[in-house]
């Protein structure tokens, strides 16, 4: 061990002889996602809690609920009421907000030919929709160009953008992309078009000579917005584009745009794109969820339809409903499908549209099925010979380029560890993506491994990250992302606890109490929706069905049942748990659910963790 090392050694002991691990909930050190758990709402904040509680008026588990997650008393009513008054921030803060606003006001105003490079995934193509929405309102039409994953890859080429300049743009949107575009930037600039970057993605120092760059992780923004999806960006872009043809006197026989409008489609991304549910992000979301409701996007309706979803519409709903069945345009099909159908005003091409995205998603849910058994028997295999390998790097030439993310995310799930996933085109190249772990940034160790020379192209978020390679070179990527990852890894897997926000019954999960938890929500990333714990419920019914799901039904000592269901869990150590637990307790952990069947709403337990009682019949 290097002195260093040793000294960052010595540190984090003196750290945990300071700071004592809590103390295990229901004595639970390791469940069976080998996780402690822990109560969420730390000792220092109980009083926190009693006040947000007594001073708003709230019953005491919903004060417990927001002094978790960092509310007080003075900013509990921005948890209760997520406005845009309060928590949208001035889009003049982004480095570059104003100057691209300009510009963008400038061509509106002179009738330019505008130009839209999007990427393929929800997010891009709610960015490609908000901004031709926006155009149509003031009259004018645009070219767009989203790439086709399978042959172009992610962001813009030369190639790409030199076409948007042939066919008669003047200025170009790079949106969701862009900040790592400068082959691309530099032939469109050759071609005679400038180029406006609006992108979140992670970047060095180095930016592209584009006429502005609006991305809130450059190096240099200020902000303090890098939170904010793609489509937020976006949002605050067409604001300050907005403000600056008012300035020019704009509007003034008429209405400016409804921009508001739009807060669907930014919804839409955020809660796909995963970023954290926190500030602006959580003001888009439940305003989004508002507009969403009134079913004025046409795509949107009819995709929601085409889909059966009949409930209200919830992050749920947009993450695990909408935003698959967009993807799957990206992924298995035509990459514009998703930005056409978002941005369509003609009933009938969206209801085209949205049934070829159904169909597209279950093919999508096919090939993920096969490609996710091949990868899990890769994947026990190596683990088999090196059980403490801190990530796992499994390839197939035979794999769809199109769904290594989704199965790189269910590696992760399943395993633990960071997951890389790649396939291998005709020309030796692979592509391929990855998923991260709590505390582990895969973005920036992937972009250290570009630098070295591992991969040639990559970059990311901190929990997901594209990335391509030399496939001949795939052991030295490997060895080296190993090096790079391994203390990381180890640290968070210490660490890995499940933070729970109390103890329920079964016979206390009433609609009410969702109700009540409901008003601090949305929930999502950075933002946790609370999550319970169950002691000692007994399984009393219990089967699988679908993709490796669990459903059961769950008794509390007293009588009391709720139903419950755990999502991909069939050959995992949470699965083999439960599947063996039919007429046995077991303390479990989930988060609760409003579902509506055949016209019938009930709330239902989701299985995020089970442990063993002393009386667990083992």
């Amino acid at each position: 061990m290097t002195a260093a090392l040793k000294r960052q050694d010595l540190k984090r002991q003196v750290e945990n002889a300071s700071n004592p691990p809590a103390p295990a909930l229901l004595g639970v050190d390791r469940s069976a996602r080998a996780q402690r758990w822990i109560e969420r709402l730390e000792p220092s904040r109980a009083q926190a809690a009693a006040a947000i509680a007594q001073v708003h008026g709230l019953p005491d588990l919903l004060g417990r609920v927001l002094a978790a997650r960092g509310a007080d008393v003075h900013t509990a009513d921005r948890f209760l009421d997520p406005s845009l008054k309060t928590l949208m921030p001035d889009p003049a803060s982004l480095q570059d907000m104003t100057k691209a606003a300009e510009r963008m006001a400038d061509a509106i105003t002179r009738g330019e030919t505008i130009g839209i490079f999007g990427d393929y995934d929800v997010d891009g193509a709610s960015c490609v929709a908000q901004i031709e929405r926006y155009l149509r309102a003031h009259g004018q039409k645009c070219l767009t160009y989203i790439p086709d994953r399978l042959t172009e890859g992610y962001g813009p080429s030369p190639k790409a953008l030199r076409g948007l300049v042939e066919e008669g743009a003047q200025l170009i949107l790079t949106v969701d992309c862009g900040t790592a575009g400068d082959a691309a930037i530099a032939a469109a600039n050759e071609a005679g078009a400038e180029v406006i970057v609006l992108d979140h993605h992670q970047t060095g120092e180095e930016l592209p000579d584009a006429f502005a760059v609006v991305n809130p992780n450059r190096q240099d923004d200020l902000s303090g917005q890098g939170h904010l999806a793609a489509a937020g960006v976006v949002f605050l872009f067409l604001v300050a584009t907005t403000a600056a043809l008012r300035r020019a006197g704009a509007y003034q026989n008429g209405a400016a745009p409804d921009l508001l409008g739009l807060l669907d489609l930014v919804a839409l991304a955020t809660v796909c794109d995963v970023v954290p549910f926190k500030d602006a992000n959580r003001a888009f979301i439940a305003k989004g969820l508002q507009v969403l409701r009134l079913r004025h996007n046409v795509g949107l309706r009819a995709l929601a339809d085409e889909a059966r979803l009949t409930e209200a519409p919830s992050t749920y709903s947009l993450g695990f409903v909408l935003g698959p069945r967009i993807n799957a345009g990206g992924r298995v099909g035509a990459s514009g499908l998703g930005a056409c159908l978002l941005a369509t005003e003609d009933e009938g091409e969206a209801a085209t549209i949205a049934a070829r995205l159904e169909g597209l998603n279950a093919q999508r849910k096919a090939i993920e099925r096969h490609m996710l058994e091949g990868a899990v028997a890769m994947a026990e295999q190596a683990l088999t010979g090196g059980p403490d390998a801190p990530l796992l790097f499994l390839g197939d030439a035979d794999w769809h380029k199109g769904l290594v993310g989704l199965v790189a995310g269910r590696l992760t799930e399943r395993f633990m560890r960071p997951s890389f996933v790649m396939t291998c085109g005709d020309d030796g190249i692979a592509t391929g993506s990855a998923r991260s772990i709590p505390s582990v940034d895969l973005g920036a160790v992937v972009r250290d491994a570009v630098e070295e020379g591992y991969f040639l192209k990559g970059g990311g978020h901190a929990m997901a990250a594209g990335f391509s390679l030399d496939w001949s070179k795939r052991e030295e990527a490997a060895a080296f992302l190993t090096k790079r990852l391994s203390e990381a890894v180890a640290r968070s897997s210490e660490s890995r606890t499940l933070g729970l926000d109390g103890a329920l019954s079964a016979g206390g999960v009433m609609p009410d109490l969702l109700d009540l938890l409901e008003r601090a929500g949305p929930y999502g990333p950075g933002h946790p929706r609370p999550r319970f714990a169950f002691p000692a419920h007994r399984v009393t019914w219990l089967r699988s069905f679908g993709g490796g799901h669990v459903r059961c039904t769950l008794q509390a000592a007293d009588g009391g049942r709720v139903d419950a269901v755990a999502f991909r869990v069939e050959g995992s150590p949470l699965g083999d748990m439960l599947l063996g637990a039919e007429g046995r307790q077991l303390h479990l952990a989930g988060h609760l659910r409003r579902s509506v069947w055949q016209g019938r709403e009930r709330i239902e337990l989701m299985i995020e963790d089970a442990a063993e009682t002393q009386d667990s019949g083992h």
